[in-house]
Order: structure tokens, then C-alpha cells, then sequence
């Protein structure tokens, strides 16, 4: 249902009252180089017994996996058959796992749909009455969930610390959130060893989804705290920072740490701050093509990112200024004889081209070609229904909007 500008607004007023209320959860860090072997003391110390140890195929045949479930082989089960984008009857089948081997707690190693799934079938362990389509949006949970330990293999999606979980309904294929702060892990382990192997394609979409995570709680408008700003703006700078080398470099344990922990502070900064128009599409695209999401967001970040146009000038300027491999060699900061708002729309510009750079160099495209005309339409109204009221973003869309830039997008 389209919503209007002045609606969706008043709708952000009154959530940033409420969630003022809202005890955001926050997991317990554990870092650094073989912190994976942790994990048998976590569950110790907390007296859990028969964890479900949830991944995906290829993680699943991993020497890391392979060791964990030995050494808790008495007590533990494997389920290794998430897939990307995983969907609403995957996680019925995931519960219905859960329970038939008895288990008390969940451990989720793999990337962002890894722990998605494992996310939302801890919801639907929690509330069994409700399908995952009734608790579809925002604080729709509300109890809490079996002890979680999630360990990213990916540097993308944050998904170890937000109160956000992705699904897709099969019939529709379309992607929707459960947003509720009991779905935080308890524990999030950040080992750069099970980065160490990514391949370069998927350390470049993780990546820049993890830059679009930043860029868009730092560009809302609504809901954000001093850290939370914090919190995204040091994403950002990290990124920048680090992704290069870790995409030219994957054995460098220094740019895959920095990475991780990057793609952490931007998870915590949207979970509070939210995502906004890049996400909205982009979470359309995918379910719409089955394409990675991460790349979906690289292609669609600096689309948007111009569509916005002066609204976000200040406020890129401002990010611009703390990377400072996006004004090398520039003579913005030097010029005299400029004011401020001119200024602040070139660094802007700046800050827009260094990412359409940086896809560049990882082959990403500009464009995704697979987009149908005839699609458009639909994904339109899927992504405006995702996006409005609740993301307080620097310019709502309505459907037209996100129609004309989906066109951008298809390269028409």
C-alpha cells in the first residue's frame, strides 16, 4: 500500500519515540585470530548440551566444521543444507530438525543467509504459533530465543549482531524482514581464519554490502544515537580502507579482521538506524532474479546514492572527509575561492565516483542486465512496500520513483 511523504514521516516521529524503549541486545565479541575454538568453553560455561550447528554445503565440509562437530560429536547435530536466499519452507524444515534431535541451543557459521535461516527458525522456535509470514516487520517476536553463537564467514552482512533476519517466500519469491531485538545472538566469534579462503567475487559483494549497510544508517534522517553515527562512519572509513587489499590480498589476516569488524559496526548501526531505498531495491532484484545480494547493493548504492542528489551532499561530504583514499590527490580541500555547498556537492561527488571506482576494479558491473521491463512495475511495489513508512530515509520514494530508478539501474 503506497503511503504518503507527510504519513511516512509522522510514522518515523512516532517510532523513534518507542524505540527509545527498546532494549537493543548486543552479542558478546569474541575476536581475533582461532577465536572459532572458543565455542566448546561458550557452551560449557552456559550449560548447553545439544546445539544444532547450522551452515551451508560448502562450510559444512570444512576442516573448521569437520573439527567442531567432532569435538562435540556426543552432543551435537549438523545441518549443512542452507542455501543462499533461504526460504520460509527451508527454516520449517530447519525447526522441525531442531526438535526432532532435541537440541537446546544453535550455533550458525556461514554468511548473511546462514544466519538468516538460523535466525528465523530460532523464531519460529520461540513462536510456534505464528508462521514467519505473521511476524513479517517489526517487533512481531517477542520472546526470546534458544542461546545462539553465530560466526560469520563473510564480511558482509552483520547479521551476528542485528535484529534482522531475510526470507524468501518461495511461491512469491519475494524477500521479507523479521526485525525484533531477541534475535541477536548471544555470542558473535570474529576469526579471520574462515575468511581466509573466500573467493575474490564474494569478499567484493560481502563487502560492499557491508559499505551499503554503513552509508545507509549514516545517510537516514531518523531513529540514529551519537553511536550509531559513530558506529557507521567508522564502517565506512574502514571499508574503504581495507576491502581493496582484502580483495587483492585474501591471505592478509590484518584486512580480513578489519573487514569483519567493519562489517560488524555496520550491522550494529542499521539495526538501530535501519537500511534504506538501496536495500529496499535491491532486496526486490534478488528476489525477484536470484542475485547476490551483495552485488545487487554495489550496483544499486551510487544509482541511488546521485538519485538523492543535494540531500545527501552535506552529509557525503562529511564521509568523504574521513576516507582519505577517496580525495587522493584532489584539489576539493584546497580550493579557496569555492563555498561551502559547492564544496560539499563535489566531495559528494567524489565519494560517489570512488565507489563506482571500487566496483571497477572488482568487476563489478554498472548495471544489471537482467531486468525486465515488464518486472519493473512489480519490483516497484515490492521494494516502496519494504521501504515506506518505516525507513526514515533522506528521500522517500514512492512507486513511480523507484520505478524511474530501477530503470537506471537496467542501464535504460
Amino acid at each position: 500500500m503506497a503511503h504518503s511523504r507527510a504519513y511516512c514521516r509522522i510514522y518515523q516521529w512516532i517510532m523513534n519515540i518507542g524505540i527509545k524503549f527498546v532494549d537493543f541486545k548486543t552479542p558478546k565479541l569474541v575476536e581475533g585470530v582461532d577465536s572459532f575454538h572458543s565455542i566448546p568453553d561458550i557452551l560449557n560455561n552456559r550449560r548447553k548440551w545439544a546445539p544444532m550447528i547450522i551452515t551451508g554445503p560448502f562450510m559444512g565440509s570444512s576442516k573448521f566444521v569437520e573439527a567442531l562437530f567432532e569435538e562435540l560429536s556426543e552432543r551435537a547435530v549438523l545441518y549443512n543444507k542452507v542455501k543462499p536466499d533461504p526460504t520460509s519452507a527451508q527454516v520449517e524444515e530447519m525447526v522441525n530438525f531442531y526438535h526432532e534431535n532435541n537440541c537446546d541451543s544453535i550455533i550458525a557459521i556461514g554468511g548473511g543467509s546462514c544466519i538468516d535461516a538460523a535466525k528465523a527458525m530460532a523464531a519460529r522456535i520461540a513462536r510456534p504459533e505464528k508462521s514467519l509470514g505473521d511476524m513479517n516487520g517489526v517487533m512481531k517476536v517477542g520472546r526470546e530465543i534458544p542461546f545462539f553463537i553465530a560466526i560469520p564467514t563473510t564480511a558482509g552482512t552483520g547479521s551476528e549482531t542485528t535484529i534482522t533476519a531475510v526470507i524468501t517466500d518461495e511461491e512469491t519469491s519475494r524477500k521479507y524482514t523479521i526485525n525484533d531485538s531477541c534475535l541477536v545472538p548471544d555470542y558473535a566469534i570474529i576469526d579471520p581464519v574462515l575468511t581466509i579462503s573466500l573467493p575474490k567475487h564474494i569478499t567484493a559483494h560481502t563487502g560492499m554490502d557491508a559499505l551499503t549497510h554503513g552509508v545507509e544508517a549514516y545517510l537516514n534522517v531518523n531513529y540514529q544515537t551519537p553511536t550509531t553515527l559513530a558506529n557507521a562512519r567508522g564502517a565506512v572509513s574502514t571499508i574503504i580502507e581495507f576491502l581493496d587489499e582484502a580483495y587483492d590480498n585474501g591471505e592478509s589476516y590484518e584486512a580480513r579482521e578489519e573487514m569483519l569488524l567493519a562489517a560488524d559496526r555496520a550491522g550494529a548501526a542499521f539495526t538501530r538506524a535501519c537500511v534504506g531505498n538501496v536495500h529496499a531495491i535491491a532486496h526486490a532484484i534478488g528476489g525477484m532474479y536470484h542475485l547476490p545480494h551483495g552485488l545487487v547493493n554495489a550496483i544499486v548504492l551510487p544509482i541511488v546514492l546521485e538519485d538523492y542528489g543535494s540531500a545527501v551532499y552535506a552529509k557525503l561530504a562529511k564521509l568523504a572527509d574521513e576516507c582519505p583514499k577517496v580525495l587522493n590527490g584532489s584539489d576539493i580541500s584546497d580550493k579557496k575561492d569555492i563555498n561551502s555547498a559547492l564544496a560539499q556537492k563535489m566531495k559528494a561527488e567524489a565519494f560517489i565516483e570512488y565507489i563506482r571506482e571500487m566496483n571497477r576494479n572488482m568487476e563489478i558491473p554498472e548495471h544489471i542486465s537482467q531486468i525486465q521491463e515488464s518486472d519493473i512495475p512489480t519490483m516497484a511495489a515490492w521494494a516502496e512496500s519494504e521501504a515506506n513508512p518505516l525507513y526514515p530515509v533522506p528521500v522517500i520514494y514512492d512507486q513511480a520513483r523507484f520505478e524511474a530508478v530501477l530503470r537506471k539501474v537496467a542501464g535504460k
